[in-house]
């Protein structure tokens, strides 16, 4: 079909499918498509690729149907952009992603595809890191802790490097706070030297990820939750700093320090409102 005949049969359709979009993003990156598309690289759209997934992500967090459907369509994009700069290099093309990722697939569920039998998700979790580590041929520990790529965010990198370590492990929650006791020690023996200081409160950080495995939490996302309720106690501290005609700028650090301590005194009134009874771990 001529790029003419293309152009005017794509801007016709109610509906698309995936070979349309690959279309249009061939008619993007060919001659007399978009400038701004034809320049671009697989390291040019780097940090773009980053930045839309997170916000896929994001839609999935506020539970939005519609913001995820449109971010969805965001990292889609960035997957077929990617390909079609691989397929004007005559290395591979969409069609060759789509057919690794179904044979991986079908190959990774041998109790779907295959006869092997299974009783619970942990066991499917336990065979597919099995057959990825014979594919890809880790045979030692230390090619299996290689393989976590580096630009992962630090916390998740770290729990999932101590997860693939767990042969040469802390036995359970409560040594990990040992560790983590004595890095802390150590963080306050070398305050005075920033090269040093540097590298323990790194050592810190990785004890208390294993924490935080050991407890079945996702160091990332605690993070997250964290940093967040830090911005929303923020902001009812301004809030409360306003109601007084005062700023910042102009109210000293112990003041600063009651009211946040009462705004935290305020929150955990509700919650035990909440759980009247202390909850049970187990």
């Amino acid at each position: 079909m001529e790029r003419i005949e293309l152009i005017e049969k794509l801007k016709s359709q109610g509906r698309y499918s995936f070979d349309d979009l690959c279309d249009v993003m061939m008619l993007l990156r060919s001659e007399g498509g978009c400038p701004w598309d034809i320049e671009q690289t697989h390291k040019s759209l780097r940090k773009d690729f980053i930045e839309e997934t997170y916000e896929a992500i994001e839609a999935i967090d506020l539970e939005d149907t519609e913001l995820l459907r449109e971010e969805l369509g965001d990292v889609l994009l960035q997957v077929v952009f990617h390909a079609r700069i691989e397929e004007e290099q005559q290395n591979f093309n969409m069609g060759d992603v789509i057919t690794e990722l179904v044979t991986k697939l079908i190959h990774r569920h041998p109790h779907v595809f295959g006869e092997v039998k299974v009783d619970n998700s942990a066991e499917v979790l336990s065979n597919w890191d099995k057959i990825k580590n014979d594919e890809k041929q880790r045979v030692t520990f230390t090619s299996r802790l290689k393989s976590v790529p580096v630009c992962l965010p630090a916390l998740m990198r770290a729990q999932k490097v101590g997860k693939r370590a767990n042969i040469f492990d802390f036995p359970d929650a409560r040594s990990v706070i040992e560790k983590i006791k004595e890095e802390l020690a150590e963080v306050e023996e070398v305050l005075d030297s920033k090269e040093q200081v540097n590298e323990v409160i790194g050592d810190l950080l990785l004890a208390v990820t294993s924490l935080a495995r050991k407890c079945e939490i996702d160091s990332e996302e605690a993070l997250t939750g964290a940093t967040e309720k830090f911005i929303s106690r923020f902001e009812e501290l301004e809030a409360e700093l306003e109601k007084t005609g005062r700023t910042f700028e102009n109210t000293n650090l112990d003041e600063l320090d009651a009211i946040w301590d009462q705004i935290k005194a305020k929150k955990q009134q509700n919650i035990q409102k909440i759980f009247p009874k202390p909850l049970e771990i187990g």
